[in-house]
């Protein structure tokens, strides 16, 4: 049975992505949690007030 690259890839991957999240510990979850959300609001006020600012000119 021969085995391909994106075979090897996702295992790879999966493997690596599983043992991260079993070093990880809630509090490191809900702090990236709540960093991403910040994140993505700041992301969209700025688009936003950009497209604001643009229409303007």
């Amino acid at each position: 049975m021969k085995t391909t690259n994106a075979q090897l890839g996702i295992g790879t991957g999966g493997g690596t992505l599983l043992s991260v999240v079993a070093q990880l510990g809630v509090h490191d979850l809900v702090k990236t949690a709540v960093l991403a959300a910040l994140g993505a609001v700041v992301s969209f006020v700025v688009s936003w007030m950009l497209q604001r600012w643009r229409r303007r000119q």
